[in-house]
Formats: C-alpha cells, structure tokens, sequence
C-alpha cells in the first residue's frame, strides 16, 4: 500500500493571501515579459506565414511541463515552489540544486536582464538615461522602491503584480483591436508548411516567450488552498498568453506582411507605425516599459521566497528566512535578493545575462517532470484532494522528452554557467550540512530520531486502545 506524505506546515509564518485571481495574474505577468515585444519578426524570420503553426506546437509542448508543474503545486505547498517540489521528491541535496538552478536562473539573473531591457527602452525614449550614472541610479531607484513595496506585506506586492499585468495588456489588446481593421488577408496566406525541422528552431526560439509562470510558484506558501488554485491559475495563465502570443502574430503579420521579418529590433512599433501613425511607435515603446517593469515587480514578490525557502531548510544562512513581524515578510530575504539583482544588472547586459539563464531554467523543468512521479508514489499532498494529471505516466515522461530535445540545442557556454552555478550550490550544500553536524552533538540526531519513533509508536498505541 501507497504510503501517503503530508507536508508539514513550514512557511506558516508567511500569510496566505493568493487566490486563483492573484496567481493568474502572477503566472501571467511572469511569463509575459519583454519577448512579445521582439520575437514576432524572429520567428516571421524562420518559417514566415506558418508562424502560428509554431505558435501552437510550442503551446502544446509548455502545457505538458505547465500540467506537471500543475499537479506538483497542488501536492506541495511550501515556499520555494520548485524547490520545495524537488526536495519532496528527491530529497534535500536535489533540492538545493534546484532551488540554486530556480533562484540563479528564473530570479536574480533573469530580473537583471529584463531590467537591462527596461532601461534601455526608457533610454530611448529619454536618451540621458543611457549615461553611465543614470543608468545605475535608474536601476537602484527600481530594485528600492519594489523592495520597499514587497517589505511592507505580501498583499502590496500582489496588487503591484495585478496592476502591472492589466497595465501591460492595454497597449498590445489596443493593437489587436485596431490592428484587425489594417490587417490584409493575402498576407495571412499559408502557401505551404515549412520543414518540420524548421517549424522545430521556431519553437526552440519562442519557448523562451513562455517562461517565467514557475517563479510565480515560488510564494506557495501564501496561496490559499494550493491544491484547487495552483492547477487553475497556472493552466489559465497558459491559456491567456497562448491567445495573447498568436494573436499579436496574426496581427502583425497581416499587417506588414513580409516586411515584418525585417523589423528585427522592434517589430511591433513598426505595426503600430502603421496602425496609430506617428504617434504608434511611441505607444508601444511605453507598452514595453511596463511590460518589462511588471516583471520586475513580479520577480520582486517571488524571487525572495526562493531564498527565505533555502534558508529555511539550512541551505542558506538562517537569517535570510527572518520573517518581519509587523509585515509578516520575508524582508532580508527581499533587501539580499534586490541587492544581487541589481549588481548582476549594473555591470551585466541582456545579452551575457540571458544565455546564463536558459540552460537553468529548462533543467529545472526536468527535475519537476520527472520529479512528479515520485511525489505520486510517496503520494505526498499538501491536504485535500491533488489535482491529477490524467494518463499516468504518459504527460511527465513527453514533457521530460521536449525538455531534453530543447536542450539539445544548448551552447558550451550554457552548459558551463549552468554546472557553474551547481557547483556552487554544491558547496554551500556541503558547507550547511559540515556545521549542522558540528552543531549537533555526538549521536544527538540519531537519539532524536529514537525519541520520535517512540513517540510515533506510543501515540499509536494509545490510538489503538481508545478505538478498540
């Protein structure tokens, strides 16, 4: 018989204020970044008027990992999302690991590439901005207000998340809608599919636009009733950008054309050029501002919660999951996360930024696919009823599959900033767990362990007495 694993409570400490509502609009501003904003005339690039056929098969792949990550969230309730899903599974030293690949790559390195973005869109618009000194006051100024905004109480961060999520809707909704009436039909025409190899590259390029909804997961620890709301708002999440993605395309590739393969650094401006006239370019450079601004206000509420998980299994220094009590924030965990960001962010660039993180974050999918058939065979399940992936093993094993094939495609210099950062989770691990033992004394964990198997074992005697 399957033995069945409830998760203890930890992360209590943290108040549980996220419904369907605000982790939707988390997932969702996660995942909807800065990429919109350019990958349509990449992928028009690749395989032209048969981008949305690529649109789709990549939806189809990220619903396979979204569903593991689904029914992961709904059996594992702690903070950490990811991390606390592989520590479950495998234990505490995968764990680290994964939370190191979670932090590294979906948090601090990820939020200093799109705050790279973001002010080199505000440079445009304001050129002085592009200075060596404003450029970095601009970056400090962002990093302190979200960190002010997130210390102050998780309920502050989750409104920040759903303004910046509707915000970042209206200017590419406004293009869709008027878009519609500029569009040409001839230039929706499909003459024929492309190679199934090149369809393939589209997708390995556009999954990156659907990244970002596992960092929404790493609050868990305040989601009410995590086994109902985590399987609806990030499968809803999916959906939403899924619509939002291949309409945008539709949108302007019926406009342009194939002109839209040329727009290479800002297709969309070049759509609502036409669209909006002078005035369009404009609009969409300040749609980009809060989209890029959004994910950073979003990283700002997750990323911590990352650090104050490690911290709170012994990874990390203690301190770091010192919970504030007036807010009931993991406040150091918040002020330590924007300081990295924002050193990575001020003398890195998006570009050497991002290659760090791709690698990472695909790994990290993996640990969770496969992950998820572990945590069914120890049944663990954070109370109530988990929501189960239909078709047993078959959706894990097809999602572990795409991931593998995605990382296929990955350079040597992925590959060694990745092994890189595990190394150096590695030896924080190692380093934790040498002063646990120093710290305990001799025989001290083994006595303990005796003391609470007598316990167990008395307790259920005593059980056993009281119902016969």
């Amino acid at each position: 018989m399957t033995q069945t694993s409830t998760q203890p409570p930890a992360g209590d400490a943290l108040e549980r204020v996220m419904g369907v509502r605000a982790l939707t609009a988390s997932a969702f501003n996660m995942t909807v970044g800065s990429g919109i904003f350019v990958l349509p005339a990449a992928v028009a690039a690749m395989i032209g008027g048969a981008a949305p056929v690529a649109y789709l098969v990549c939806a189809v792949a990220m619903a396979l990992v979204v569903l593991c990550f689904a029914e992961a969230g709904s059996r594992v309730s702690r903070t950490g999302g990811t991390y606390a899903y592989a520590t479950a599974a495998f234990g505490p030293f995968a764990g680290a690991l994964t939370g190191a690949l979670l932090y590294a790559g979906a948090g601090a390195i990820a939020s200093a590439a799109v705050m790279n973005v973001f002010v080199g869109t505000l440079t445009v618009l304001a050129p002085s901005v592009g200075t060596p000194v404003v450029r970095v006051t601009v970056m400090a100024l962002a990093y302190g207000g979200l960190a002010l905004l997130n210390i102050r109480g998780s309920k502050p961060g989750v409104r920040a998340v759903e303004v910046f999520s509707l915000g970042k809707l209206i200017p590419l909704l406004g293009l869709v809608a008027f878009g519609v009436f500029a569009m040409h039909g001839e230039n929706l025409v499909i003459p024929s599919l492309p190679p199934v190899g090149d369809i393939g590259r589209a997708c390995v390029t556009l999954v990156f636009a659907f990244l970002g909804f596992e960092n929404a997961l790493s609050p868990s620890g305040e989601v009410k009733d995590p086994h109902r709301t985590v399987p609806r708002a990030v499968l809803l999440a999916l959906a939403l950008v899924t619509v939002l993605y291949l309409t945008i395309q539709m949108v302007a590739a019926g406009v342009l054309g194939p002109q839209l393969s040329k727009e290479t650094e800002a297709p969309l401006a070049a759509v609502a050029g036409v669209v909006f006239g002078s005035a369009g370019s404009t609009f969409i450079l300040f749609g980009a501002l809060v989209s890029t601004f959004g994910y950073l206000s979003g990283d700002a509420l997750t990323s911590p919660r990352a650090l104050y998980a490690l911290s709170e299994d012994g990874v990390l220094p203690p301190w770091l999951s010192s919970v504030h009590p007036a807010f009931r924030t993991p406040w150091l965990a918040v002020i330590t996360h924007a300081v990295l960001a924002f050193t990575l962010a001020s003398t890195g660039s998006f570009a050497t930024l991002i290659v760090v993180a791709n690698v990472a974050i695909l790994l990290m999918y993996g640990v969770v696919c496969v992950g998820l058939l572990q945590l069914r065979r120890k049944n663990v399940r954070a109370g109530g009823d988990p929501f189960v992936v239909p078709g047993g093993p078959l959706v894990p094993v097809a999602a572990a599959g795409v991931l593998l094939w995605l990382l296929s495609t990955a350079t040597r210099a992925e590959w060694l900033a990745t092994g890189i950062t595990l190394l150096l989770a590695s030896v924080l691990y190692g380093m934790s767990l040498f002063m646990r033992r120093r710290a305990t004394p001799a025989g001290g964990e083994r006595r303990s362990i005796i003391r609470i198997s007598r316990t167990s074992t008395a307790s259920r005697k005593g059980r056993q007495r009281r119902s016969s």
